[in-house]
């Protein structure tokens, strides 16, 4: 007979085996299909899709991020928090992303014209970046909850970033007083997306992760998709 501790150790280390196992699968690039063109989705390192396992809390999750009138294409936590979940632990949640496609665009061509107006609609009313540099003492000031416009990180024909954050309420996967997004406008072969990133603030170095890494990104996803 097996002794109680020796059967829970082998359990945790087939739970481990499992999560090792599934974020390898997850980490890999991978293709959806939006409309008639198949896109080239990956997370950025040190981070997976978690689509794969059609958990319906992640699911409640990923959908309170964004409208109905969009489709999910990924949803991605840090690794450190896809194992946690495999292995049924508390997740941290300190930082997530999201991509995702208007469903009424899904089965047209997007022309430059239309990527424009597209911006135009979801980047209305944001305003100007402020002056104040220190982003505490810039949402201390701000009301709580709302989103405000830091800076615009970029702006091409075919992309535009803009930064923001917030002074938040607590709940179940915020433990910060503050937040800051990404939000990404993208075509990419002839299609709109975008991408969200989140990460709670608690130093400059939030800040500046959040910065490069939707950089990098967005530089990343156009590359996986770009003309072979």
């Amino acid at each position: 007979m097996i002794p109680p501790a020796a059967r829970m150790t082998a359990v945790r280390l087939l739970a481990a085996l499992i999560a090792t196992w599934s974020l390898n699968c997850a980490a890999a690039p991978f293709a959806v299909q939006v409309g008639e063109a198949r896109i080239g989705l990956d997370a950025p390192s040190g981070f997976s899709d978690t689509t794969f396992t059609a958990s319906p809390r992640l699911q409640e999750l990923s959908e309170s991020l964004t409208p109905a009138s969009n489709r999910i294409l990924l949803f991605a936590l840090s690794d450190a928090d896809l194992r946690r979940f495999t292995l049924g632990d508390p997740l941290d949640l300190r930082r997530y992303m999201i991509v995702v496609t208007p469903r009424g665009m899904e089965r047209d061509r997007v022309t430059e014209g239309a990527f424009k107006q597209f911006i135009d609609e979801s980047l209305t009313g944001l305003g100007t970046p402020p002056a104040e540099k220190d982003v505490v003492k810039y949402l201390d000031a701000r009301p709580t909850g709302s989103a405000n416009l830091l800076a615009e990180l970029r702006k091409d024909p075919d992309v535009v970033s803009v930064l923001q954050g917030a002074r938040t309420k607590a709940s179940f996967f915020e433990r910060s007083k503050y937040m800051l997004s990404s939000t990404t406008l993208l075509l990419l072969r002839g299609k709109a997306l975008s991408l969200s990133i989140y990460t709670q603030y608690d130093d400059p170095s939030d800040l500046e992760w959040i910065r490069t890494t939707t950089t990098r990104w967005v530089d990343e996803l156009k590359r996986l998709n770009s003309p072979r």
